[in-house]
């Protein structure tokens, strides 16, 4: 792999968060190193406006009605000129630390070889849920969570990343704020098996990556996640997607364990039936029906049913 120019673009797949993206936008806009080209890919083409308000980004808008996560990231990168080689995908509600993108370049310039996606640096992460619980050896030889972040166990469960202190290699990358090589996108798509807003469509993606090339988090290119509420799935049809996409993922993947997946989303349902009893929180116990009907379905229809 030769190593990138300076010309980065940045795709961002979008749906009804105006508020939500511009203040995105006025993140990248404030840059000390500015994207070549910014790519909104959106259903009803509602980019137009904030394109004209922010001239200096150079905004290509595309519409793609219905379009899942994954399908808008794939049109995203069909749209960027074939002389930008490095090619990123952030959410539509993070905000850049100013030298984010500069830190990036510079990464990519003096690249360690083989090195395929670079993440920014989440300052905000959410507290890790039983921390302590989770740290623990069995935990780890379970494969329902580990000590390290960033890396998948054998039962395609994931540890989430958090703020490093230094640069990180990991095993996967969430597409929160993330740059790719033009070179790893040519070989790699996102699949588009994963609909609506693509749960664990960047761990498939990211991990698969990762079994040819480097992935490192860059602890200097800090940004913030502001989860915005709209576009969220209803919790029922979130523990479908739990069960369908987990299993989806890890029978895409021939080295990791469907035993030990189909035993750690048992132990996950029943984390969600504690919370729903303690806390009386209706949400939960919609989750593990969710969870249920997708297993049933699992059943009915055969483990073919999520390849």
């Amino acid at each position: 792999m030769t190593l990138p120019s300076d010309k980065i673009a940045i795709v961002i797949a979008t749906v009804g968060r105006c508020d939500d993206l511009r203040k995105m936008l006025r993140s990248l806009a404030a840059q000390t190193r500015l994207p070549e080209q910014v790519v909104i890919v959106d259903e009803a083409g509602e980019g137009n406006d904030l394109a004209r308000e922010f001239p200096q980004l150079n905004i290509l808008v595309t519409t793609f009605p219905r379009g899942s996560a994954s399908a808008k990231r794939n049109r995203g990168i069909e749209c960027v000129p074939p002389e930008i080689e490095l090619i990123g995908f952030m959410d539509d509600d993070i905000v850049l630390e100013p030298q984010a993108l500069a830190a990036i370049g510079d990464f990519w310039r003096s690249s360690p070889p083989g090195l395929g996606g670079v993440s920014c640096n989440l300052e905000n992460q959410m507290p890790v849920f039983a921390s302590r619980w989770k740290s623990l050896r069995l935990a780890s030889r379970l494969a329902l969570y580990d000590a390290r972040g960033g890396v998948v166990l054998r039962s395609g469960f994931q540890t989430l990343l958090g703020c490093v202190a230094q640069n990180q290699e990991v095993q996967w990358l969430p597409s929160t704020a993330v740059v790719y090589h033009r070179q790893v996108l040519a070989e790699h798509r996102f699949d588009e098996w994963y609909q609506d807003y693509s749960y664990l469509e960047d761990l498939d993606f990211s991990y698969s990556i990762s079994r040819q090339y480097k992935l490192v988090v860059l602890a200097e290119a800090r940004f913030r996640h502001y989860p915005s509420p709209i576009g969220r799935t209803d919790p029922y049809l979130f523990g479908k997607k739990e069960v369908l996409n987990r299993l989806y993922f890890v029978r895409k993947h021939p080295e990791l364990s469907p035993a030990a997946c189909v035993f750690a989303l048992g132990v996950r349902a029943s984390i969600s039936v504690f919370w729903g009893v303690t806390r009386l929180e209706g949400a939960h116990f919609r989750r593990v029906l969710g969870n249920f009907a997708a297993a049933f379905a699992i059943l009915i229809r055969g483990p073919g049913s999520v390849a």
